[in-house]
């Protein structure tokens, strides 16, 4: 697998070898990434996510020594390290290393790496509903993509996959549908187009957004708000949007079938119009 890492000034080929067993982030999780994409020669939002990655950052109360820019600007060098259009995933991450319970923000670290990672081929999914449920606010950092918060995610995952699912749909604590395991969730019902109200116990991603203003520029109607479990099982339609496979379609849900709709066929190519238009 192509890859290229940059840290404390210069880039390389190997995964370098950044945390031990005395620092912070092994023992007590202080770091946070993000997730770009870039493929046919366009990088799409990639000035979002890096913005994103600061304020996870300064959430978690880590302090960032370069800014979203400077994130930016080297993205774009790596991405240039890559043959032309490639498919690649784009990840910084900040980390702390010195303290005990409490870190040191002064001890942050950034990396930043990217790898050829293919689009999946598979436009569709199944999912089942998961026995776990998202955090609130008051229980984790919910308003960062946090690491800490990705064990549950994969609890999830691995419970669905068990199970002969693909994917999980996770609940907030109130009983209501926050999202799949890895990507924001969607549904139709009578052409309406909705999408869990974001409650602090799921990020509302960056794709999320980007797929809502195009719809509703399409003129579509599009309405966020509390999802019971059994309205997103009995929609026309469900699919997700994420930055690993931007806009799938779900097509089993528990153990009821469904078939990929109009709607979600608009949004995905809605949204890889829209991709075309941002180039590296």
């Amino acid at each position: 697998m192509a890859a290229w890492f940059w840290h404390d000034g210069k880039w390389t080929d190997e995964n370098p070898k950044l945390v031990g067993p005395a620092d912070h982030a092994l023992w007590m999780a202080s770091a946070v990434f993000d997730g770009a994409r870039a493929f046919g020669g366009c990088a799409p939002d990639l000035d979002l996510h890096c913005a994103r990655a600061i304020r996870s950052a300064k959430a978690l109360g880590l302090a960032p020594k370069l800014d979203a820019a400077g994130i930016e600007k080297l993205a774009r060098e790596g991405i240039g390290k890559f043959p032309p259009g490639a498919e690649l995933y784009i990840k910084p991450l900040f980390w702390a290393t010195e303290g005990t319970v409490l870190f040191d923000p002064a001890s942050t670290q950034f990396a930043l790496h990217l790898w050829e990672l293919p689009l999946p081929a598979k436009l569709t999914f199944s999912a089942m509903k998961s026995s776990l449920r998202r955090p609130a606010p008051d229980m984790a950092l919910t308003d960062a993509k946090a690491a800490s918060l990705y064990p549950n995610t994969a609890r999830a995952f691995r419970e669905a996959i068990d199970r002969g699912f693909d994917n999980a749909i996770m609940l907030d604590p109130d009983g209501h549908v926050a999202e799949f395991a890895s990507a924001n969730l969607w549904c139709v019902k009578d052409g309406v187009v909705m999408t869990p109200k974001p409650n602090g116990t799921f990020l509302a991603g960056i794709t999320r957004l980007r797929v809502m203003q195009l719809l509703r520029d399409a003129g579509l109607t599009v309405e966020e708000k509390s999802l019971p479990y059994d309205e997103v099982k009995n929609a026309d339609e469900v699919f997700n949007t994420g930055n690993m496979g931007k806009v799938m379609a779900c097509t089993r849900i528990d153990d009821r079938d469904l078939q990929p709709g109009p709607v979600f066929t608009k949004a995905r190519d809605l949204y890889f119009k829209y991709a075309a238009t941002q180039k590296v």
